[in-house]
């Protein structure tokens, strides 16, 4: 109970950052989002690019993983991830204060969940991941970024989106460890707490999701789960 209030307050901060914190909103943001989104991107700094795109990515990496755990939910999981697409954390925070965690994966997976369930789908998303990420390193105008992001809201909160959504992942993967039955092996249950990469790593490798005939969901209290 107390990690879902930390996830409330956390979305709650957030909320309030974005709206009231953040700098002002810069005028040109509409026309921004439009050149980001039709690819028009001539004169945009590489670096923001990147990180609109990288914000297009994130969500795709935990649509797998949220479809997953919705199967033992009463929450629609499927309704948060599609959000998320638009606004990030703002929609991953609250399903994960108001999740319950399911330990095994109720009943057998449907064509789209085992295009989802694939080490082939994780590996191309992570190769999607970096190199985009790292071209926006290399290419990008730092100071024309730090700029932006001192003067545009969108900026400012798109870069925090980001931040939270590389780090929210382990609250998802330790409960995914499990219904794999990969929850003893130390290893990756320390790998999933490194930034970004751990989970880049353990979306490429896991094992497929078992299936099972039951339709219940199987719930445990334990010191490690995240919720």
């Amino acid at each position: 109970m107390a990690v879902k209030i930390g996830f409330a307050l956390l979305w709650l901060a957030l909320v309030l950052y974005a709206f009231f914190l953040a700098p002002p909103s810069d005028p040109n943001t509409v026309n921004l989002i439009r050149d980001l989104s039709f690819f028009e991107t001539e004169d945009i700094n590489p670096l923001l690019v990147s990180l609109f795109n990288l914000m297009g990515i994130l969500p795709l990496m935990y649509l797998p993983f949220l479809l997953v755990d919705g199967k033992g939910q009463k929450l629609p999981a499927w309704l948060f991830a599609l959000i998320s697409f638009g606004v990030g954390a703002f929609a991953i925070l609250p399903y994960l204060a108001l999740r319950e965690p399911p330990v095994r994966f109720p009943g057998t997976k449907n064509w789209w969940l085992k295009i989802l369930d694939s080490r082939l789908l994780g590996i191309f998303l992570s190769a999607a991941f970096i190199g985009v990420l790292v071209g926006g390193l290399l290419a990008g105008d730092w100071g024309d970024f730090l700029r932006q992001w001192q003067t545009s809201r969108f900026v400012n909160v798109m870069s925090l989106d980001f931040c939270l959504l590389v780090l929210l992942f382990p609250a998802l993967l330790q409960d995914d460890l499990v219904r794999r039955g990969l929850d003893r092996v130390k290893f990756l249950q320390a790998l999933l707490w490194v930034p970004m990469v751990g989970p880049l790593i353990y979306f490429c490798i896991r094992p497929p999701l078992a299936e099972s005939d039951n339709t219940s969901s199987e719930q445990v209290a334990t010191g490690s789960s995240p919720t």
